[in-house]
């Protein structure tokens, strides 16, 4: 498989622009009567949501904030369904499966680990067939030890790394904070053995205890615990964050290099590609009436429900969810072995 070609999940530059052709189509479109007055039918009952993980995780606090206030704007609830399993591939082989291509069903994941599945393993569907269309936030991976620890900076981590093999907590092989620590280690020359702990929660488990030497997460979760954990690196161009994580540097900083930023948490939606195509003035008040959410007040209180910060929240299009599936599918690839536990 090409990975530049087909684990950005279909959306090509060529892709991104049929498809702005066909939402502008569509718009120009509505200006006509009988365009209008199909338009105004929709939605007439609620939607499904397809989440590819369990009920009460982070997926679920974030879809709930989302579509708390987007059914105002929409006109429609949303009804979530939870398939977890497979590190998020049997919710998207359900949707894939089962949904129906009226734009009534959409997918919501957590688009860095569940591409790299793809990575990993090729899905039972075409992956041509799929596209996201919005992400919605953005958490960078992140280094972090208990505070209890020795290991009070990440050159302490890094020279202890050199010494010995270090275990790692992380929720999943396949992720994209796991794919920072292997490349930290081939970097500087480190040991590190990620040890899959099934979830945010038990990774911090492992690592409070000291059972793991450190662990690899998205930084949402440490960072709201900082009595517990302390952050030692972040996989990102800059640190969103650097009052809540008490200024901890990124490793293109403080290692001078030059990887894409891994975003351990970014979570978007996603709709199969004929829905689209047969329904393109339904995709343009969801994209619409999606993006009006971003700018509603009332979303902002929803949000610190979650207890996420804030600073990881924004709207992003289809081409530059595209762009950040391209970049961790490459990332991926480079490290396939080490992410399927065969190492070579």
């Amino acid at each position: 498989m090409d990975f530049d070609d087909k684990i950005d999940l279909g959306m090509s530059r060529r892709d991104i622009l049929k498809g702005s052709m066909a939402v502008a189509g569509a718009v120009a479109a509505s200006t006509m009567p009988f365009s209008k007055a199909f338009a105004a039918g929709y939605p007439d009952h609620n939607l499904k949501s397809y989440i590819p993980t369990r009920e009460g995780g982070g997926a679920d606090r974030l879809h709930r904030a989302i579509t708390g206030v987007w059914k105002n704007h929409l006109g429609a609830a949303f009804e979530p369904s939870f398939f977890p399993g497979a590190a998020g591939r049997v919710g998207y082989e359900k949707y894939m499966g089962l949904a129906k291509d009226d734009m009534y069903e959409l997918l919501f994941g957590n688009m860095g680990p569940e591409v790299l599945n793809w990575v990993v393993k090729k899905p039972t569907f075409d992956l041509n067939t799929f596209q996201y269309f919005a992400q919605v936030d953005s958490d960078p991976g992140i280094i972090f030890v208990s505070r209890r620890s020795k290991f009070k900076t990440i050159d302490d981590l890094i020279a202890e790394g050199k010494k010995r093999t270090l275990n790692v907590g992380v929720s999943r092989l396949a992720h994209p904070a796991t794919l920072g620590a292997l490349a930290l280690g081939r970097h500087t020359g480190a040991k590190f053995n990620p040890i899959p702990l099934s979830g945010g929660k038990n990774t911090r488990a492992g690592v409070a205890t000291g059972e793991m030497d450190c662990g690899a997460l998205p930084s949402g979760g440490i960072v709201n615990r900082k009595k517990g954990f302390k952050v030692l690196l972040m996989f990102s161009h800059k640190n969103p964050l650097p009052g809540r994580s008490e200024n901890a540097p990124t490793m293109n900083d403080h290692f001078k290099t030059s990887m894409p930023s891994l975003i351990a948490g970014s979570r978007a939606f996603g709709v199969k590609k004929s829905a689209i195509a047969k329904h393109p003035e339904r995709f343009a008040k969801i994209e619409k009436t999606l993006k009006e959410v971003f700018k509603d007040p009332a979303f902002k209180k929803a949000y610190a429900k979650t207890k996420s910060p804030w600073e990881f929240v924004g709207y992003r299009d289809a081409a530059q969810a595209a762009e950040y599936t391209k970049n961790i599918a490459k990332i991926g690839a480079e490290f396939k072995d080490l992410l399927t536990g065969k190492k070579t």
